[in-house]
């Protein structure tokens, strides 16, 4: 028997909520990470959940199950790269858990950043988690790579906080 993995569906716009969902009754294991963002109208700010990475649910299942899946209303496609399922590792499932859970402000960014000084968190609630520091229009940025997917976690982290990792190349 196949070994259950985190594959990556992608969905109608605005349509992650209702279709993993759906997923859960149907028994699938689903992953959806929420962030809250305060959102400005005219008239008033409103906190709103939304998606960490629009579009994407991460799916945990079979390989032969898939199919099955998309017969969900909203769901569009799994993700593929190079002809192969995008899939994501337990490791990195489990650091998003980790950086969604802390509520700290997180943007995702699927731009091309070149590798930054390896760094650890030595203090907070993302304390001991290892990435690496890069630096964007003029802010420092905790990078957390998610291969998977082609996306990173930038948390803004205050430099007093990272504590440079030295390797052998960098003596």
């Amino acid at each position: 028997m196949q070994e259950l993995k985190w594959y990556v569906m992608y969905t109608r716009s605005r349509a992650e909520k209702k279709v993993a969902d759906m997923l859960v009754e149907e028994g699938v294991e689903v992953y959806l990470p929420m962030v809250e963002e305060l959102r400005q109208w005219s008239d008033r700010k409103k906190k709103v959940q939304k998606a960490l990475f629009n579009g994407y649910v991460f799916v945990k299942t079979h390989r032969n199950n898939l199919w099955n899946c998309l017969k969900i209303p909203g769901a569009v496609k799994f993700v593929h790269f190079s002809g192969e399922h995008a899939i994501i590792r337990d490791e990195d499932v489990e650091t998003i858990q980790r950086v969604v859970a802390t509520g700290v402000s997180i943007e995702t960014d699927g731009s091309e950043i070149a590798p930054g000084e390896k760094v650890k968190v030595i203090g907070g609630s993302l304390e001991d988690m290892v990435g690496e520091c890069v630096e964007k229009g003029n802010k420092d940025y905790f990078l957390i790579r998610i291969p998977g997917i082609y996306q990173n976690l930038l948390v803004s982290i205050p430099r007093k906080f990272l504590q440079v990792i030295v390797t052998p190349e960098t003596v």
